[in-house]
This record gives structure tokens, C-alpha cells and sequence, in this order.
């Protein structure tokens, strides 16, 4: 993620802010990457904070494609709302930097049930996952503790609301893109055809599940090719990011990157990779004076390096 200009004083504003410290009100324009001073606000602007600009009936881009909000009669759930919704206008925006459901994307768009384990009526189970392009999110999981109770139960430190939209709109870009006969021909040729049973598949791997191994980036991902595709994808965009953001705070080794680079320009995917994973480790390594855990915990081989620049050049094609 980009860090942004004040529109009055120039300032550096942040992805999350409504106003610069100047007093400025900004809101975001996610076609134009930028913060702006003018313009009509999104309707949940009061609500949860919401700071871009607003589209059609009032609302943004990424608010109108929330189809379902968590029980409000259950206080707790406006904060964790707010939370869920900001992790997805960071995924959204991230995704424009490559052209996608941006104003000149005649695609469909995905929508989003955003329902909470917690209701007025009591206590419910919630089942996160895409069909159809519509994508269902537990706004539970960003309750920190509930989060991190679940990271460690589960052994998934990367799961957060942020990795839960990379993964769960991976699955709807698929979607998108399957309608190339060439996309699906190199998808089955690397990821295995994804007609085979899902069904069938989750439960052989919750039976059984196995190690990430040489093709794999994680254990999920060896449960079936849709799966496969969405842990590479979503670790596709956690590395671009975080390349993005170090980018923009300055940060850079000796051997890159150089000044003023753009991840999401970037057009090749090894050098993607290796600059991202180079600044991981730097990162890890500061970490371990604080005693934090390692920013990325991963083993990238040959194999889903190959997965990752094939999911790079197709998102990269909007």
C-alpha cells in the first residue's frame, strides 16, 4: 500500500485516514490511487469510518459490495464490522493497482455476507467461503483475541481478515478469469484440474492433511486446485503488498529496491519474490530483537514460485 499526499499541505496520509493533521478532510479515489478533498462521502463514513469516495445511491465501490452486515443489535459487532470492512478496502485497492473492478473493468464484482457468530438470538456458527461470487466472512475473526486464539488452535499464523479476503476473492477471480480457455488450460496444467469432487477433497484433507511439500505453498493447498490457486494467490498479493509498503515507507537493502519502485508495475515475478523475501528476512531479523515472530514464515520453492508468476501474469493481464 501506497502512502498518500494531504490534497491541502501535502502531508502524508494514511490508507485508513479521513482527515490529515491539518484538518483536512480527505477521502480516498480508488481509481486514481490518491486522497482527495473534494467529493461526496461514502454513507458509512459516520457509521464505520468509511473514508473513500462515494459512487452509486451514496455509498463506495467496496461498501456497496457488502451485500449482508453482522447483527448490529449486538454491540460488539459495529467494531468488528468497521475492522472487516477496512481489511477489504485494503485487499480492493491493492487489486485496482492491477485494474480490477476499477471504473473501466466491465466484470462482475464480487458480494459480501458479513455475518458475525454473535447475534441478538444468540450464539451461531459461521462458515466463511465463496460461491457463486458471493463471499462470506466471519467478522468474529477480527476480534484480536479470537484471532489469535484461532491462529495458534489452527496453526495458521497468517490468518487474518486481510488473508481471509486475498483467499476468499481468489476463488471469485477465478471465476472471472476461467472464461479463457487458455487460463484454464495453464491453470489445470500447473494446479490439476479443478473439476475434480471439492467436496470429496476437503474431507480427505481434514482426514489426512499433508505437509505443504515441493508444489505447495501451504498444507491447505494440497487439498484441491481451487485451493491451490487461492493459497497462491493470496501469498501472490501478501508479497507484492508487502514489497508496496516497504517501498513506500523507504525502506529498501543495498540490492534494491531502488527509489520511487512500484510492486504492482513489477513484470517480473522472480525478482518480485526475491525482493519481497529479501526484506522479509531484514524485517524477521529486526523482529528477533523484539522477540516477534518472523514477518514471513515460508519456504518459496521452484514449484510455487512457478504457481505464483503464473497467478501474476493472469492478474497482471487487467
Amino acid at each position: 500500500m501506497q502512502i498518500f499526499r494531504c490534497p491541502a499541505c501535502a502531508a502524508r496520509v494514511y490508507f485508513h485516514n479521513a482527515a490529515c493533521g491539518c484538518g483536512q478532510a480527505v477521502r480516498f479515489d480508488p481509481d486514481a490511487q490518491a486522497m482527495r478533498a473534494e467529493g461526496p462521502v461514502c454513507a458509512n463514513r459516520d457509521e464505520i469510518g468509511c473514508n473513500w469516495l462515494a459512487e452509486t445511491e451514496g455509498w463506495c465501490r467496496s461498501c456497496r459490495m457488502t451485500r449482508i452486515v453482522p447483527d448490529l443489535r449486538a454491540p460488539e459487532n459495529r467494531p468488528l464490522w468497521e475492522k472487516t470492512e477496512l481489511a477489504k478496502r485494503w485487499v480492493l485497492a491493492c487489486l485496482a493497482r492491477w485494474g480490477w473492478f476499477v471504473v473501466s473493468d466491465p466484470g462482475p464484482r464480487p458480494s459480501f455476507r458479513l455475518l458475525s457468530e454473535r447475534t441478538a438470538a444468540g450464539d451461531h456458527d459461521v462458515v466463511m467461503g465463496h460461491a457463486g461470487g458471493e463471499i462470506t466472512l466471519n467478522v468474529s475473526e477480527a476480534h484480536e483475541a479470537t484471532r489469535a486464539a484461532r491462529q495458534e488452535g489452527l496453526g495458521e499464523i497468517y490468518r487474518t481478515m486481510v488473508g481471509h479476503i486475498r483467499h476468499e476473492i481468489a476463488h471469485f477471480l477465478f471465476l472471472r478469469l476461467s472464461v479463457d480457455a487458455a487460463f484454464l488450460s495453464g491453470f489445470r496444467a500447473l494446479f490439476g484440474d479443478e473439476r475434480a469432487d471439492y467436496a470429496a477433497a476437503l474431507q480427505a484433507h481434514y482426514a489426512a492433511p499433508k505437509p505443504a511439500g515441493a508444489w505447495h505453498v501451504t498444507s491447505y493447498a494440497t487439498a484441491h486446485p481451487h485451493e491451490d490457486w487461492a493459497e497462491t494467490i493470496a501469498h501472490l498479493l501478501h508479497l507484492t503488498d508487502l514489497l508496496d509498503c516497504a517501498a513506500a515507507a523507504g525502506l529498501a537493502l543495498p540490492d534494491g529496491p531502488p527509489p520511487g519502485y512500484d510492486a504492482y508495475a513489477e513484470p517480473d515475478t522472480d525478482a518480485l519474490i526475491s525482493r519481497a523475501v529479501d526484506l522479509a528476512i531484514a524485517v524477521t531479523h529486526v523482529n528477533r530483537g523484539l522477540d516477534l515472530p518472523d514477518l514471513y514464515p515460508f519456504v518459496l520453492t521452484r514449484g510455487v514460485r512457478d504457481k505464483i508468476g503464473f497467478a501474476h501474469a493472469q492478474l497482471r493481464r487487467a
